[in-house]
């Protein structure tokens, strides 16, 4: 049973796939099928953990909406508990690495 603060947070990845289609007209079917099969937790962990950026990251960077990526919403101190330092610090460099200004 996910804790509270699990809930919160899948509710969260759920609100960056929906501003992602609304505000940067980005459809990232691929993220939203993943958030549903593995909670909102478990999914952040496999996009912060990959070599390489997911290509939705690819493309909100391409269209300037680095803010609406699971790397900057794992940056907010509330999610710290869910994840480990050596996770939040992969994302917060990877968003430097792309130019956002953390």
């Amino acid at each position: 049973m996910p804790t509270p603060l699990e809930q919160e947070f899948h509710r969260a990845m759920v609100d960056i796939y929906e501003r992602a289609r609304n505000e940067a007209n980005y459809v990232a079917t691929r993220y939203i099928q993943m958030v549903a099969e593995h909670g909102g937790v478990e999914t952040a962990k496999i996009l912060i953990n990959s070599d390489r950026p997911s290509d939705g990251y690819t493309a909100l960077w391409e269209k300037g909406r680095l803010d609406i990526t699971v790397e900057a919403l794992v940056q907010n101190p509330k999610w710290a508990p869910l994840f480990s330092a050596e996770e939040i610090e992969k994302a917060r460099q990877r968003l430097i690495d792309y130019g956002y200004n953390v």
